[in-house]
């Protein structure tokens, strides 16, 4: 079992803790809401307002369900045991593009301030499928501190199946039963210079682990944490747990899901990775557009320096609009029989234990990260905007204010990446890494795999 470093506790955790538990708090108003005045201009969202009421905690909190052990088993034995991820690296079948090697468009949806030092596109086929989005990312940098799973240094990508079919597109006329699928790239970064992944399809286990089905979900956020994937599923409704001692391998070649004639088939793909639990909101049906409501999940990272480790959230939210959005975090377990998994109670009940508001709206990922030295953690939240055209922004929030990088050319806010998705901090490099997914319905370029040191993104704050 590899090591945990030491971590510092953050007084807001142990504040919202006290509430979970049923502790009355008492705050003055300007402690929890963000004055007009510390908007500062420009879509500024000024400083992150501390949640702590009870009804807060209540919308925040989860119900663990994990699927019995014996239909995971009897799954993995009638498919032929663990592939394991080195397995799937050894089979990777596609090859990632250096940056030199992208085209303009995908050049262009790269940061403008500060510039990323490591980038790479998909190749030619997922560049330019429609159907498929590119949506999340995690890496062995989130796993492990030694940034390794093996020997291997891997990244993970997680895209989702589009609902709408283009007329155009080099997969047009596929089933609609494709529609809603979900996959992860598994890339084996261990030479920098010569990326390359393969796919493996995420899947549900049935009757006892004598079959599975699909999962339909979209991948807006995703944390590999010891020997656990857990992901956003059902469009923000709650989040699903992969175990990656579980990737098996499917021998019928087809276009069903599941068990068929002759043994296991996943739509074409040769892996599959059956869920082994769920996560699901316990103050009832989310919302994606009311900021009081129960919200959605959109995207999710893991941060490292705190104390226990802890899983990073924020809501799904519109661009462009006015509500606020919520960031919060979830405790990881600390038990040896519980690798990877959240810190659930007797009861199987995960709270949350730490909450903030943020005005920042369109936010398409997070990350919490305490600095060396320092008392408490400070957020990146991506934006954005409402127009596709338009580059993003990387705010630096903390509940004093906000700080983002001012781009040279016109002197705006606009200096992140194009259509950023989630964010993931490899700590061992101290490098930030995201991906770019098009949203327009009529282009599927600017796809890129980037990284820019954390330094450089604080270096280039206002």
């Amino acid at each position: 079992m590899k090591q945990r470093g030491r971590h510092r506790r953050h007084r807001r955790g142990q504040a919202l803790r006290a509430t979970l538990a049923g502790t009355a708090l008492a705050l003055t108003a300007a402690a929890t809401l963000i004055s007009t005045s510390q908007a500062t201009g420009s879509g500024n969202p000024g400083a992150l307002a501390p949640l702590t009421s009870s009804s807060t905690a209540g919308k925040l909190g989860l119900q663990e369900k994990l699927v019995a052990q014996g239909t995971i088993d009897t799954l993995t034995r009638r498919m032929g045991g663990n592939v394991g991820v080195a397995g799937i690296l050894d089979s990777a079948d596609h090859s990632m593009r250096n940056e030199g090697d992208c085209d303009d468009s995908e050049r262009a949806a790269l940061p403008v301030e500060p510039t990323a030092t490591r980038a790479y596109c998909w190749d030619s086929a997922d560049a330019k499928v429609r159907q498929w989005l590119p949506q999340s990312v995690t890496t062995s940098g989130d796993a492990y501190e030694d940034a390794t799973w093996g020997d291997r240094r891997v990244i993970l990508a997680g895209w989702t199946h589009e609902d709408q079919q283009a007329a155009d597109d080099s997969r047009a006329g596929e089933p609609t039963s494709d529609e809603g699928l979900a996959r992860i790239a598994f890339i084996d970064a261990t030479d920098p210079h010569a990326l390359r992944y393969r796919y493996a399809l995420l899947v549900a286990p049935q009757d006892g682990g004598k079959d599975f089905e699909a999962v339909r979900s979209r991948l807006g956020g995703m944390v590999w944490y010891q020997d656990k994937l857990i992901v956003t599923a059902r469009n923000g409704t709650a989040l699903l747990a992969f175990d990656l001692r579980r990737i098996l391998e499917t021998d019928v070649n087809s276009a069903a899901i599941g068990k068929v004639s002759g043994g296991y088939s996943a739509d074409g793909y040769q892996y599959v990775m059956p869920a082994i639990g769920s996560y699901d909101l316990t103050g009832g049906a989310c919302s994606p557009v009311d900021d009081h409501a129960v919200p959605c999940f959109g995207s999710l990272s893991l941060d490292r320096t705190s104390s226990p480790d802890s899983l990073v959230a924020t809501e799904s939210s519109v661009p462009g609009g006015d509500d606020r959005a919520r960031v919060w975090r979830y405790p990881y377990s600390t038990s040896i029989l519980r690798t990877g998994l959240l810190a659930a109670d007797s009861k199987g009940r995960v709270d949350a234990d730490e909450a903030y508001e943020t005005k920042a709206a369109g936010v398409s990922g997070v990350l919490s990260h305490t600095p060396d030295g320092g008392d408490e953690p400070e957020w990146y939240v991506a934006q954005t905007p409402a127009d596709n055209g338009r580059n993003g922004t990387l705010w630096r929030q903390t509940d004093s204010g906000a700080k983002a990088a001012t781009c040279t050319t016109d002197q705006s806010y606009a200096c992140w990446g194009l259509h950023t998705a989630s964010l993931s901090y490899w700590h061992e490099t101290g490098e930030l890494w995201t991906l770019t997914g098009t949203v327009a319905a009529d282009t599927a370029s600017g796809r890129v795999l980037y990284a820019v040191p954390l330094s450089s993104v604080d270096g280039s704050l206002e």
